[in-house]
């Protein structure tokens, strides 16, 4: 065993001849959905009808001179033309892209899920199931295509919604990052053009030698997970004298590699690859699978927990604790570890950002922040802890506790496999060495996340009713705004400010917030609503005219988290209620007289509640939000609604899955973070929340994991130096 640094990791990651998930006919009908979504759009009415959508010359000039019209006539007239001509299989970094999504990141039975839909495309039998035709989809011309994808859309079949959304979300995903002329046309940067590096504390990690034999490691408290609750319990253990390893299944990227690209990012530093969603397609899952984990990847906003959720956590939970002045100082201290909507008379206030007092004013930092500003737990957490002592490892991922022959109750290490990077540094290439490893600990704190921690208790052997279920997700519809002229979305800080009007609706605390949200295209257009081929394509040119914005729910009702039977790693069992859609809807409403009242020209919701509205140029200025035209598509939009599987949703934070509780019967740990049942094995992450905390949780789990390494350090005493 020896500690070393691994070789840098590549910026960009090139997938030349991947190996095709699907057999050649599956892949013919899947790149024939491609490019029904990224269409070829062509000037001559004689070519190929069913691998172009062709206009009239007359037409397709229209077409052209409208983009030109969006982008003021930047550019030269050809790349245009580019722009709609290339369909998207005529990319073959589309297709490679497209190979290592369905092969590698989506879980093995969406993927034979997938493949028979494919197949079944191919058939009479199964065309006219699907379709409504006995002709083959990819026998079909474009435009029936087109009307296929609709009827998927609107289907009363989950099934049928359910692919439409995956092809949806894959086709513009890898299109808004392979493409070679939407970027050059709309002007976005590779990255910021502004990080200033300052040289960032490197840690070194142990590594260990390929051989057949466990690796055996020892120390005083193995703390499995590197984020917020893991970084924050690593260093006031280690500063108190104790031995610590922190271990993660995740890989350090070094801050002078960050942000990644969009594409590299998405697939190294998001659980799953970023494709995770609930069984039921009704939510997207985003979560944080980084060294650092949600830290890492996060937007900055330091918001601590209101008082009416502390209310129902101590009085309602019996959870005391959130109510003491001893836990508004764990708050305090976190909060200054990081230091660094009224036109509608709606209540609106400025976020706390975690950059050291700076003016952060980067847009890419979801993809890992260059400058070492976010004062994540990679930043300002592990560091401390490495001078301290701690050491690290990278790259192992914790299967089970292991507990004492003697006492089954007592834990007393970790065991699980370890994965080294490759020569070149990278760490998703096959064939590289493993070795298992056990690490004997008297302390064992999980905070692998919401996601993860159930998982290894329950491949702990433990039977706790509660282990998985009570997933909270903040659940968010998302809302675009046009304006007409050029916002430069992509550029400054990501959440710097909040509204909170809609956040009690219920009076119990329950609600929504509207919020900006991220704006790179690739995590923002995937859920812009597709009209046709042509008007996506239309769009997706508006992106720099753009604002987006989220309406997002304080979730009453729950989900789960469990294992996938075949290779372990989370999956989610989450749909949206009635209760929280309601509270998102009328966010999105909220969102959308905001959006209006500031001059945007359209407003396209991400729901299923039809046609975005497009302001009428010749409307009263003066009438605001009472004009007749907007208050009907407010009426209309209201009515539609925001039904799955139809609607998309998303969610960036997972909350409650190990939550805290006064008894075993009600939750899986105690107020000390103390697992039911068991000694000296702790959870400290979001999954302890007792529901939802209706703010960014970063905070509130730092402040949980201070308070219980507070714990931990006064069982085991400090020590002297």
């Amino acid at each position: 065993m020896a500690a070393a640094e691994g070789p840098p990791l590549p910026i960009e990651v090139t997938d030349e001849n991947v190996a095709n998930p699907f057999s050649d006919t599956q892949w013919t009908t899947l790149m024939s959905i491609m490019d029904t979504i990224i269409p070829s759009i062509q000037n001559d009415s004689s070519t190929d009808q069913n691998a172009h959508k062709s206009f009239s010359a007359e037409e397709f000039n229209t077409a052209v001179n409208s983009l030109r019209d969006i982008l003021e006539k930047e550019h030269d007239i050809k790349i245009y033309e580019e722009y709609l001509n290339r369909k998207a299989s005529d990319e073959s970094k589309f297709q490679n892209t497209l190979k290592h999504a369905f092969g590698k990141l989506l879980p093995e039975s969406a993927r034979k899920g997938m493949a028979f839909i494919l197949s079944t495309l191919d058939t009479r039998v199964g065309s006219m199931l699907l379709t409504g035709y006995t002709t083959s989809f990819h026998d079909q011309p474009i435009h029936i295509r087109e009307a296929i994808l609709e009827s998927w859309r609107v289907s009363y079949l989950p099934t049928l919604n359910l692919v439409y959304k995956q092809m949806m979300v894959i086709a513009k995903n890898v299109w808004l990052n392979t493409s070679p002329s939407f970027r050059e046309l709309v002007g976005i940067p590779g990255g910021p053009d502004h990080v200033k590096l300052e040289k960032p504390f490197e840690n070194d990690f142990l590594q260990f030698n390929s051989g057949t034999a466990p690796e055996i490691v020892e120390t005083d408290v193995v703390i499995v997970g590197s984020g917020c609750g893991g970084g924050v319990c690593a260093k006031n253990i280690a500063e108190a004298g104790h031995r610590v390893l922190v271990v993660d299944k995740a890989y350090h990227i070094p801050a002078a590699q960050l942000p990644l690209s969009e594409q590299n990012g998405l697939r190294k530093l998001f659980e799953g690859g970023a494709m995770l969603t609930s069984d039921d397609g009704s939510i997207a899952v985003a979560a944080g699978s980084a060294w650092g984990g949600g830290g890492t990847i996060n937007w900055s906003a330091s918001l601590q927990p209101q008082e009416f959720v502390r209310r129902e956590w101590s009085q309602d939970k019996g959870l005391e604790v959130f109510e003491s002045a001893e836990f508004q100082d764990c708050l305090d201290t976190v909060c200054k570890h990081m230091e660094g909507s009224r036109k509608l008379g709606f209540s609106a206030k400025a976020v706390p950002q975690n950059t050291g007092g700076k003016e952060h004013y980067c847009g890419h930092c979801t993809l890992g922040c260059g400058s070492s500003e976010k004062q994540g737990p990679a930043v300002a957490w592990l560091p401390d802890a490495v001078r301290a002592g701690a050491q690290m490892v990278e790259g192992f991922r914790v299967d089970h506790v292991i507990f004492d022959e003697d006492d089954p109750t007592k834990a007393t290490g970790v065991k699980g496999l370890w994965t080294a990077r490759d020569d070149t540094g990278e760490f998703d290439s096959e064939g590289r060495t493993t070795r298992e490893v056990i690490v004997k600990a008297k302390k064992v704190i999980i905070s692998s996340g919401t996601l993860w921690s159930p998982i290894i208790l329950q491949n702990s052997g433990l039977r706790n009713y509660h282990i998985g279920r009570n997933l909270h997700l903040h659940p968010v519809n998302m809302l675009s705004a046009i304006f007409p002229t050029s916002t430069r979305p992509w550029e400054g800080g990501i959440l710097t400010s909040v509204c909170t009007t809609f956040e009690n609706l219920d009076g119990l605390g329950h609600g929504a917030k509207l919020e900006t949200t991220v704006m790179l295209p690739s995590m923002f257009l995937v859920g812009f609503p597709w009209y046709s081929g042509l008007q996506f394509k239309r769009n997706a040119l508006k992106f720099r005219n753009m604002n987006g914005f989220i309406s997002i729910a304080r979730d009453r009702d729950t989900g789960r988290v469990y294992p996938d039977p075949t290779t372990g790693t989370p999956r989610v069992k989450y749909t949206p209620s009635v209760f929280d859609r309601k509270h998102i809807l009328e966010g999105v409403i909220g969102l959308a007289k905001i959006a209006y009242i500031q001059g945007a020209v359209e407003i396209h919701p991400f729901t299923s509640a039809g046609r975005p509205f497009i302001r009428d140029p010749n409307a009263n200025p003066g009438a605001g939000i009472t004009d007749p035209h907007f208050q009907n598509w407010i009426k209309e939009f209201r009515e539609g609604g925001n039904k799955p599987p139809a609607t998309s949703f998303s969610s960036a934070h997972q909350m409650g899955t190990c939550r805290m509780s006064r008894t075993e019967a009600e939750g899986v740990v105690d107020d000390k973070g103390r697992v039911w049942g068991c000694k000296g094995l702790y959870v400290a992450d979001a999954s302890v929340f007792p529901s939802a905390s209706g703010v960014n949780p970063m905070v509130t789990n730092m402040a949980v994991a201070e308070w219980i390494s507070r714990g931990v350090v006064g069982e085991m005493g400090k020590v002297e130096v």
